[in-house]
């Protein structure tokens, strides 16, 4: 997550997220108070912190641990992101990796990012910002790094993530954000053609925020008025957190 002067922004959908994964993986979820006491000084500054659960120290084997959970909370610089891929847009490529489904732990943030790793290091091209990934079926889910967004006819869609991906905590943001304006987004399946059809595509994360996508393949946009607005909302809600 992203964190400034101590505090973390979008700190509500980050500690839901948080807690919901620890339930899906019956790990027991730290108190809010200690959490936040402990990003404040690992991160008095602007910083990233990432905060990991584990189910504790146990023998070999793959039965459950049974002691206390393990939990590490640690500071980063942030990245190097130029400002104009939020201003300009960014391209993006489909990758060829397909992303295996499992609906159980479907949507959760675990340590198990082999497939997003992998699909990372299909390009080197340097003015390729991310890779989409879809499943075996070639349902649209989610960028290497990132949640998708696509608009059709002024309608706004997200991938279903049921199957597999990852439920972002600014992605989340972004849908509260929309259905407060009364402004639908549907969570449905998505297919290729879809997003070479859409009139606008942006990317969401924590710490790339809203990313227009100017270019797929051979498909060209401008980034749009919904990408926009969003950009602006997330800059005065994160002004006004601190």
């Amino acid at each position: 997550m992203r964190v400034r002067a101590g505090s973390p922004l979008n700190w509500t959908h980050h500690r839901a997220r948080l807690a919901a994964d620890c339930a899906l993986l019956g790990l027991a979820c730290p108190e809010e108070s200690v959490l936040l006491a402990e990003i404040a000084r690992v991160a008095p500054g602007e910083s990233v912190v990432k905060v990991i659960v584990t189910r504790g120290s146990a023998t070999r084997g793959y039965a459950p641990a049974g002691g206390a959970a393990t939990r590490v909370v640690a500071a980063f610089p942030l990245p190097d992101y130029p400002p104009e891929l939020g201003r300009d847009g960014v391209r993006v490529r489909r990758c060829t990796l397909i992303l295996s489904q499992q609906p159980r732990i479907a949507g959760a943030k675990t340590l198990n990012r082999l497939e997003n790793v992998l699909a990372r290091g299909e390009w080197d091209d340097a003015a390729i910002h991310e890779g989409m990934l879809c499943d075996s079926a070639r349902r649209l889910i989610e960028g290497t790094m990132s949640n998708v967004f696509v608009v059709r006819g002024g309608r706004v869609a997200t991938p279903d993530l049921a199957r597999c991906g990852v439920v972002g905590a600014q992605r989340e943001r972004v849908r509260q954000w929309l259905a407060a304006e009364r402004r639908e987004c549907a969570v449905r399946d998505i297919e290729w053609r879809e997003l070479e059809e859409a009139e606008e595509v942006f990317l969401t994360n924590s710490l790339i925020g809203i990313w227009p996508v100017v270019q797929f393949d051979h498909r060209r946009w401008k980034p749009g008025p919904i990408a926009r607005a969003l950009q602006a909302r997330l800059e005065q809600d994160d002004a006004q957190a601190l």
